[in-house]
C-alpha cells in the first residue's frame, strides 16, 4: 500500500486500508454531531454563544488534523477548526468545555471564546479573535524552531478573508524571506462573513497574491475532497521541512451555514446558492467513498450510533462540569516577575564613574545576553556594521553574539512584536528583546500585537506567557516634531497584562532592563531619548544592579511638596525642587520607574507627609497617565490633601518641529517650578 512518509513519525497513508477509512469516517461524522449540535447550547441558554460552523470545510480539516503531530508540532487554529482540532487530538469533552465556557476547559478556562479551541500541552495554540493575526505568531514559532533545528512543522490556518489583513502579508513575506518552516493553510469558503471574495481581491484565488514570493510554495486543493486535502498538506510539509520555504496551502471548501450563529446568512444568498453549497457537503460524499471501497453500511452505522452515544455522554459531563470562580479574574494577568537578592528594593549607595543612559543600556544588553544564551534581539536598523539602532544602543551587539541571535528586521513594526510573541513560545528560558519602532511614535501599527501580548497570560490561564521586552525611543526636546517626539504611555497604561517602565537615571535604565529580561511576561520599556546621552541622567551602574517592578524612588526628601514624575520630567522636579529650597520650601520628588506596576503605597507615604501633590510626566496633562495617578491620590489620601492634586505636561496638541513650537507644547522645569508655586499657594 502506497504511503507518504516525508520522515514523519506516524505517516498518512495516501491509498488508506478499510481501517484508516473507518477512523477517518469516524472523526468527520463525530465533528458533524458536534456541529450540528452546539447551536442548542444557545437555545438552552447553556453557552456557545459563538458558533462558527465548519460543514463544508471537511476535507481539509481532517487532512490537516491528521497531519499534526501532538507533541512535536504547533498549530494555530483559526475558530472554524473544529474537525481540524478533534482529528489533532481534542477529545469530544474537551471541544463541548470550549463550548459551553467551563473552568475544566483546555483552552482557557472559560476566559475566552467559545469556538476558539486549544490545548498547548500538546501544541495546539490559543490564538486571539483578532482574524489571522496568529499568522504572526506562526512565522515566530517558526523561526525558533528554526534556530533551535527542531523537526517540528508550524501550521497555521485560516480562513481567505483574513489574508486582506496587513499583517498577513508581513508574516508571510517575512517567512519567506527567511524559508521558514510554516505550512500556511488557508480555507477558502468564498465568503468573509457576507463579504463575497470579488469585493476583496481582484484575484479568484487569493493565494496567487502572493504567486511573486521567491520561496513560498502555493498548493492548490479541493477543500471538500480528503484524499486530495491530505495529499496537499503532505506536499506543504515535505516542501516546508526541505528547508526550501514555507509553503501555503489553499483549499476551496463551501460554507453550508452561515458564518457563525449570530449570522443571518438568507439576507445575502439565495436559495439556489443555498442549495448548490448543501449539494456539495463532504460528508456523506465521503460516506459514499467509504461504501465504495468496501466498508458496510453496517459498519458506518455503527460508527455512527457510537458516536452519537460518546457525544451524549461527554455533553452531559460537560453541562454538569463546574463554571470559573468569578474570584480568579485577577488571576494569570502577569507573571510573577524576578527580583534581584542583592538589590530587592532597586537601590544602592555606591559611587564610581559614571556613564550615560544610552551606555548603561548598551552595556546591560551584552550583560544579559551573556548571562542568557536563549537571549535575542531584533527591529529596525539593529545591526549594520557600526550601526546598532537608530541611537547606536545595540551598537556592537550583533559582533558579540552574531547574526542568529541579534539581526535586522523589516519596516514592520507588528512583524516585529508579532514574531517576538510566537518565537517566544517555543521554550520558556527564551527571551526576547525587540526596537519595536524607531520612535515611540511609530508603534501604532503593533498595537494589536501589544494588545495581544497583554492578554496572551490571562486568555490562556497561565499557560502561555510571552517573555518580550519592548524597548521605544520616548518622547521630545530633539527638535524631531510629528513621530518623533510624542509620548505612548497614556494608551499603553491602559492595557491589564503588561508592564510599562520610564528611567530618569543611567542606573536605573540599566536595573529596569536587566529585570525586565529576566522576568517572565511582556514589558514595554521607554527610553526617554532626551537623556541618552545628558549629563543630567549620567550615573554610577554597581555590578548587576537591578531595580524591581513596582518600586519608586524618593530622589529627594521633603516636607512641604510631593512631586511625582518619572522620565524626563524627574529632572524638571529636581531642578524646580533645588530652586524652592533657596526660598525654604522642602520638596519631596518621587521617581516612579514603574508605572505598571506602580508604586501607590510610596506615593501616599509621601503626599500623607507633604498634603500636597504636583503629578509631572512629558506626555499630554488631557488624558495622560498623570490623571490615574491623580484620581488614585484624591481617593486614597483625600483627608491628607491641602490642596488639590495638579498637573503638569504637554499642551493638548500635536509636537511642532520648529523647536519655538516644541518649546511652547512641551514642560519644562520653568512650567514645573510654575504649577508647584500654585499648589504651594493654594
Amino acid at each position: 500500500m502506497e504511503t507518504l512518509i516525508l520522515d514523519r513519525n506516524v505517516p498518512v497513508k495516501t491509498h488508506p486500508d478499510s481501517a484508516e477509512i473507518k477512523r477517518w469516517y469516524g472523526l468527520m461524522q463525530m465533528g458533524r454531531v458536534l456541529d450540528d449540535k452546539a447551536p442548542n447550547y444557545l437555545k438552552q441558554a447553556l453557552g456557545w454563544s459563538y458558533h462558527a460552523p465548519f460543514a463544508g470545510h471537511d476535507g481539509i480539516q481532517l487532512a490537516l488534523g491528521l497531519s499534526f503531530r501532538a507533541g512535536k508540532d504547533y498549530l494555530f487554529p483559526y475558530y472554524r477548526d473544529m474537525l481540524t482540532c478533534l482529528a489533532a487530538g481534542l477529545t469530544p469533552l474537551e471541544i463541548l468545555l470550549n463550548g459551553i465556557s467551563k473552568r475544566d476547559d483546555v483552552a482557557s478556562g472559560g476566559r475566552h471564546m467559545s469556538n476558539h479551541f486549544a490545548k498547548p500541552e500538546i501544541g495546539i495554540q490559543n490564538v486571539s479573535s483578532l482574524t489571522g493575526n496568529h499568522v504572526q505568531h506562526a512565522a515566530g514559532l517558526a523561526r525558533a524552531t528554526k534556530y533551535y533545528q527542531s523537526d517540528a512543522v508550524v501550521f497555521s490556518s485560516q480562513g481567505e478573508s483574513s489574508l486582506s489583513e496587513g499583517y498577513c502579508y508581513e508574516a508571510i513575506i517575512g517567512a519567506d524571506k527567511e524559508k521558514l518552516p510554516v505550512v500556511f493553510v488557508v480555507q477558502d469558503n468564498g465568503y468573509g462573513i457576507s463579504v463575497p471574495k470579488r469585493d476583496q481581491s481582484a484575484n479568484e484565488f487569493l493565494c496567487d497574491n502572493f504567486a511573486g514570493l521567491s520561496n513560498l510554495r502555493i498548493i492548490k486543493c479541493d477543500g471538500l475532497d480528503v484524499l486530495d486535502s491530505l495529499r496537499a498538506v503532505r506536499e506543504g510539509i515535505a516542501y516546508a521541512t526541505s528547508g526550501a520555504g514555507p509553503a501555503m496551502v489553499y483549499a476551496t471548501c463551501v460554507r453550508i451555514g452561515s458564518h457563525s450563529n449570530s449570522d443571518r446568512h438568507d439576507w445575502y444568498r439565495d436559495e439556489q446558492e443555498l442549495a448548490e453549497a448543501k449539494a456539495k457537503d463532504p460528508l456523506p460524499r465521503f460516506r459514499e467513498y467509504c461504501l465504495q471501497q468496501g466498508i458496510s453500511e453496517t459498519d458506518l452505522q455503527a460508527i455512527e450510533a457510537e458516536n452519537l452515544a460518546h457525544y451524549n455522554e461527554a455533553s452531559e459531563k460537560a453541562i454538569k462540569a463546574a463554571d470559573p470562580d468569578p474570584a480568579t479574574i485577577y488571576d494569570h494577568l502577569l507573571p510573577e516577575a524576578w527580583v534581584s537578592e542583592k538589590f530587592p528594593e532597586g537601590i544602592h549607595n555606591e559611587e564610581g564613574e559614571s556613564v550615560t543612559l544610552l551606555h548603561a543600556l548598551n552595556q546591560t544588553l551584552k550583560e544579559e545576553f551573556r548571562h542568557n544564551p536563549d537571549t535575542f534581539i531584533w527591529g529596525q536598523d539593529m545591526a549594520n556594521k557600526e550601526k546598532g539602532g537608530i541611537f547606536n544602543v545595540s551598537k556592537g551587539m550583533q559582533q558579540e553574539f552574531g547574526k542568529a541571535r541579534v539581526f535586522n528586521a523589516p519596516i514592520a513594526e507588528d512583524f516585529i512584536v508579532g514574531t517576538a510573541n510566537g518565537f517566544s513560545r517555543y521554550n520558556d528560558k527564551i527571551r526576547v528583546v525587540v526596537e519595536g519602532a524607531e520612535f515611540a511614535d511609530y508603534i501604532w501599527p503593533a498595537a494589536e500585537q501589544i494588545v495581544e501580548c497583554s492578554h496572551d497570560f490571562w486568555r490562556t490561564n497561565g499557560k502561555f506567557s510571552p517573555n518580550i521586552t519592548v524597548r521605544l525611543a520616548s518622547g521630545g526636546y530633539i527638535g524631531g516634531g510629528l513621530y518623533h517626539s510624542q509620548n505612548v504611555e497614556g494608551w499603553l497604561t491602559t492595557l491589564p497584562g503588561i508592564r510599562v517602565v520610564v528611567p530618569a537615571f543611567a542606573d536605573d535604565a540599566a536595573g529596569l532592563l536587566r529585570t525586565s529580561m529576566r522576568s517572565r511576561g511582556t514589558t514595554l520599556y521607554l527610553e526617554p531619548k532626551f537623556l541618552y546621552n545628558s549629563a543630567m541622567a549620567k550615573n554610577h551602574v554597581p555590578a548587576d544592579f537591578a531595580v524591581p517592578f513596582g518600586k519608586a524612588r524618593v530622589r529627594r526628601k521633603g516636607k512641604d511638596l510631593t512631586i511625582l514624575a518619572y522620565g524626563t520630567a524627574v529632572h524638571f522636579a529636581l531642578e524646580a525642587a533645588a530652586k524652592l529650597a533657596k526660598e525654604g520650601v522642602e520638596v519631596e520628588v518621587v521617581d516612579l520607574r514603574s508605572l505598571l506596576p506602580l508604586d501607590t503605597e510610596t506615593i501616599f507615604a509621601s503626599v500623607k507627609k507633604t498634603h500636597r501633590v504636583l503629578v509631572a510626566h512629558e506626555d499630554k496633562v488631557f488624558g495622560g497617565f498623570g490623571g490615574e495617578i491623580a484620581a488614585q491620590v484624591s481617593k486614597e489620601c483625600f483627608a491628607w490633601l491641602d490642596a488639590p492634586v495638579e498637573r503638569v505636561g504637554s499642551t493638548f496638541t500635536p509636537v511642532g518641529f520648529n523647536r519655538i513650537l516644541e518649546r511652547a507644547t512641551l514642560p519644562n522645569a520653568e512650567k514645573v517650578l510654575v504649577a508647584a508655586r500654585s499648589v504651594l499657594a493654594f
